[in-house]
């Protein structure tokens, strides 16, 4: 029996109609274009060159040299017996993954409990938001000498993080004194950037102070778990290797053009499908485990940042046989589903209602884990519920939700682990990962770029008068400012 499952029988027409869900005709009929993307796939993957141009190293991730992880793993292992607390500055992919992590693999109530966490740090996470608060109750409470600081920024110059950095590095400062900075790791591109400089600089000064680990080229952050966070796993004390052995043995499975074989493939075209033939631009992800809850936030990000292209891709094959992809300006085809967390059984009392009954333009995919760790039975004595295991109630749970959904024509798909584990944790991320990008070629957009993000920032970056922001930039936003009429606010 496989530890992660993908049940897919009520994305199916025979369960919920031929007007919502896909029929064996359809999936046939994509089988050309499964086994083209395929062969794409595959070629570019196998370039060394096309891998790092195009951000798809990310693949040979779980494959990384077993002395460089017993290195990290060594490491966090001090970091995590040594320091009251560690202070993880992060956005984006360097944030959701490693929470998504620490929720899955840590007990819950990490921070509360020493005995939960073995003894080990406490980990906060900061540098996510620009809200004030959340940091200034950190730094007001914790103990700058017994603190541990991890920063993790490719350029240096994203916002959120740089200014959480910025203040916290004086805390730091003023708390521990001049060696202040043998409490910092920073985890940036290995050759450029403005922390790669702070680092080169302070290390000039003091050998032991702003140590560093790279962020390995041709990786984007959404898709880059298994490089940034592995130091947090280390420090948490999850043994980074039974991680990478689930995502390889589901590296494995994602290998076979066959889509009744592969779990990946099969997920991308069934949501392609109900997106673009039966109309399902919502995915609802539902786990039913409150450990994954942020998890559920890691893919919601993962499938948003990926999928979310306003141009069809135009690839070019470039004389070493590399390839090179730009969007292609011609073609505006405002791609990708839009991803919405919930959990069960929590939202089986709020969304769920939306998910039956309101508008069917949208998908579950829910995750149902077999065997608990942890289990409590309710007492005897107690009517209907007694004696019953939470973990019994919480699988009936799901069965309800996928028999609710599939009863009201609403395509739904199950996802079963046999438990939260670091293999099968690693399992999840490389399937869901493998699943988008796939889905990213039957839609032929650049899954792995993110210019929609990059919007936001040049504005802000123009309003805080950053040299480098493009004059076409910086004319476009004085000339299409927000309009405000004083009759349009009450």
């Amino acid at each position: 029996m496989q530890d992660i499952k993908f049940d897919f029988n009520n994305m199916m027409s025979f369960n919920v109609g031929n007007r919502d869900g896909v029929t064996e005709a359809e999936l046939r009929r994509l089988g050309p274009s499964v086994e083209k993307c395929h062969r794409h796939f595959r070629s570019v993957s196998e370039n060394p060159i096309s891998r790092l141009r195009l951000n798809l190293e990310w693949l040979m991730l779980p494959f990384q040299d077993k002395k460089v992880v017993e290195e990290i793993q060594k490491l966090g292992d001090e970091i995590g017996r040594q320091y009251e607390n560690v202070l993880s500055l992060g956005i984006g992919g360097s944030y959701l993954g490693l929470k998504s992590a620490q929720e899955a693999l840590c007990a819950p109530y990490y921070n509360e409990f020493l005995p939960e966490r073995q003894k080990r740090s406490r980990i906060y996470f900061e540098g996510n938001n620009l809200d004030p608060a959340p940091l200034s109750v950190l730094l007001r409470n914790l103990d700058p000498k017994k603190t541990f600081v991890i920063v993790i920024s490719k350029s240096g110059e994203t916002t959120e993080t740089k200014a959480a950095f910025d203040v916290v590095e004086e805390w730091l400062r003023a708390g521990v004194g001049a060696h202040y900075g043998r409490q910092v790791i920073a985890i940036t591109d290995p050759k450029s950037g403005t922390l790669r400089q702070k680092v080169r600089q302070e290390q000039e000064k003091d050998p032991l102070s702003f140590r560093a680990l790279p962020l390995l080229p041709g990786v984007g952050g959404r898709f880059s778990e298994f490089n940034m966070g592995l130091l947090h796993l280390a420090i948490a004390g999850i043994d980074i290797q039974e991680v990478f052995a689930g995502a390889q043995a589901m590296a494995r499975r994602c290998s076979s053009p066959d889509l009744y074989k592969n779990p990946a493939y099969m997920y991308a075209a069934l949501h392609y499908l109900a997106c673009l033939k039966k109309g399902k631009p919502i995915v609802i992800f539902m786990p039913f485990a409150e450990l994954l809850k942020s998890t559920a936030d890691w893919y919601c990000q993962l499938l948003a940042e990926s999928l979310g292209k306003k141009y069809a891709r135009r690839m070019k094959k470039l004389e070493d046989n590399s390839e090179s992809w730009e969007a292609d300006r011609r073609r505006a085809i405002n791609a990708g589903r839009t991803p919405v967390p919930a959990r069960g059984t929590t939202d089986l009392h709020s969304i769920q209602q939306n998910n039956v009954e309101g508008r069917n333009d949208k998908t579950v995919t829910m995750i149902r884990v077999q065997a608990f760790a942890d289990d409590v039975a309710v007492p005897q004595g107690k009517g209907l519920l007694s004696e019953k295991k939470f973990s019994e109630l919480l699988g009936l749970a799901q069965e309800a939700t996928e028999w609710a959904l599939t009863a009201a024509n609403r395509p739904n798909c199950t996802i079963t682990l046999s438990q939260i584990s670091p293999w099968t944790w690693g399992g999840l991320l490389y399937f869901f990962e493998m699943a988008t990008a796939f889905e990213g070629e039957l839609l032929n957009i650049n899954a792995f770029d993110q210019p929609g993000v990059e919007s936001y920032k040049n504005y802000m970056y123009h309003k805080l008068k950053k040299p480098g922001v493009p004059q076409a930039v910086a004319e476009m936003i004085e000339k299409r400012p927000v309009r405000r009429q004083v009759k349009f606010v009450l």
